[in-house]
């Protein structure tokens, strides 16, 4: 029996065929996820919603051949961004992105941002119960950001991503789950539900916010080929990611791709310098996010490559850094990677520049020198005991690129293994399918399968 597999991501909207006895990942199709609408105003990014189905009808149509005894749909998504719905999942508002920062504008009493604004309404008790990770491209933030203007939506849903197309799709109302509305900014983890304290607090009562579902929950069973077939209540891709990874405790994991991420799976809550997000089977992630990764060493490449591009020459240029990298075994260049807000500053920067040591060897080993760094400072972060066995490396760059493996796991001092999968979201949905289809009894069951 076989399951069909979404994966709404930020470049890409992934499917596949899933077959949960074997396990195997069939028949991936990718469709590009649709572009941000032009000429919008600076600091916003929202996508056509409409668009954002149909290319996931399309996607469903393409598989559905392939899946003829389709048990279920089973669904993760990009993560913070939302669509403001009614309660037929028909949307009253653009999808506005994760890559959001319309909270950064000044608030008109001249207080600031409205960022700046929306914290000193909120205590630092309360963003702690929520996770700590109150951030300008957080849905709350843009909710607050409209409320503040009065061009709120009375009565809508604040739906996840995932969570509006699997609604819409299949006529029903949005619901989320824990993994998703953690990143809402306003979930009492705790508690397991909304802090409406907090919501009327920041003007947002109006608004329904929607109900949390428990892992697995059915959330709509629409038509495909004929035959009604249930959909599982959407996960947020991360946690998806890790289960693919088959994350376990006492496993570090560094997941490295356009930005990264390292986190330590905890068997009940805690709270400290870092975020804190629900995962499965009662579990939690104590994560520390936006650490420069993919992104930062892209602005690299773009500058090395600048010249040829103008020309019309487009080089990749990954093979030739690989090998000139792997030939430096000591650099005295120093790079920072924060060229961008993250979880290690905001100014980057090239230092102890000599004529000898600017080739690109040196420049690349000194990138993944400094990733390494900022990691094992995260790290220490999330737990100063340092209570991890093992590091796990999931994310595409991490998988790509040995030099980078090799280089973090000498600064940590400590085994490591790779993530057995390439297509991580992916393999993590068909593990959580053998949960929902009962062929496991729990996620860290279908983690321990025999590949």
């Amino acid at each position: 029996m076989t399951f069909l597999a979404l994966d709404l991501g930020t470049s890409f909207i992934k499917g596949a065929v899933l077959d949960a006895d074997t396990p195997r990942i069939e028949h991936v199709q990718r469709i590009p996820f649709p572009d941000p609408i032009p000429n919008q105003p600076a600091l916003l990014c929202e996508i056509d919603p409409y668009q954002i189905i149909n290319a996931t009808r399309d996607l469903i149509a393409r598989l559905a051949p392939h899946a003829p005894d389709c048990e279920g749909v089973v669904t993760c998504g990009q993560m913070q961004g939302l669509v403001l719905t009614d309660e037929r999942a028909t949307p009253r508002s653009n999808y506005i992105s994760w890559r959001d920062q319309r909270a950064l504008m000044p608030h008109p009493s001249g207080a600031g941002t409205y960022f700046d604004a929306m914290m000193s309404r909120v205590t630092a008790d309360e963003r702690r119960a929520t996770g700590s990770e109150w951030r300008p491209s957080l849905p709350i933030s843009a909710l607050f950001w409209l409320a503040e203007r009065g061009e709120l939506a009375r009565d809508a849903i604040p739906s996840a991503l995932a969570d509006f197309v699997i609604a819409n799709l299949c006529e029903t109302t949005p619901t989320i789950h824990p993994t998703n509305a953690s990143v809402h900014g306003v979930l009492d983890l705790a508690r397991g539900d909304w802090e409406r304290d907090v919501i009327a607090r920041l003007g947002l009562a109006s608004l329904q916010f929607p109900q949390v579902q428990r892992t697995g929950a059915i959330v709509g069973s629409p038509t495909l080929d004929g035959k009604r077939v249930p959909c599982y209540s959407p996960v947020g891709d991360q946690q998806c990611a890790l289960t693919g990874a088959r994350l376990r405790e006492r496993e570090l994991s560094i997941n490295i791709s356009t930005g990264s991420q390292v986190a330590l799976l905890v068997p009940r809550l805690q709270f400290g310098d870092y975020q804190t997000r629900p995962f499965f089977d009662g579990k939690y992630l104590n994560i520390v996010t936006h650490i420069p990764a993919g992104r930062a060493l892209a602005a690299l490449i773009a500058l090395l490559t600048e010249i040829p591009r103008a020309r019309g020459i487009e080089l990749d240029a990954w093979e030739y850094i690989a090998r000139e990298a792997a030939q430096i075994r000591a650099t005295d260049l120093r790079v920072n990677l924060a060229f961008f807000a993250s979880a290690v500053g905001d100014r980057g920067a090239i230092r102890n520049i000599r004529e000898d040591n600017l080739t690109v060897g040196n420049l690349f080993r000194a990138a993944f020198e400094n990733m390494a760094e900022n990691y094992f400072a995260c790290a220490q972060r999330l737990s100063p005991e340092r209570a991890w066995e093992r590091v796990v490396f999931s994310g595409g760059l991490a998988q790509k690129v040995d030099l980078l493996r090799q280089i973090i796991a000498e600064k940590f001092d400590a085994p490591y293994r790779v993530c057995p999968a390439s297509e991580d979201t992916l393999f993590g949905l068909l593990l959580l399918a053998r949960v929902y289809s009962g062929r496991a009894a729990t996620v860290a069951q279908a983690i321990d399968i025999d590949l």
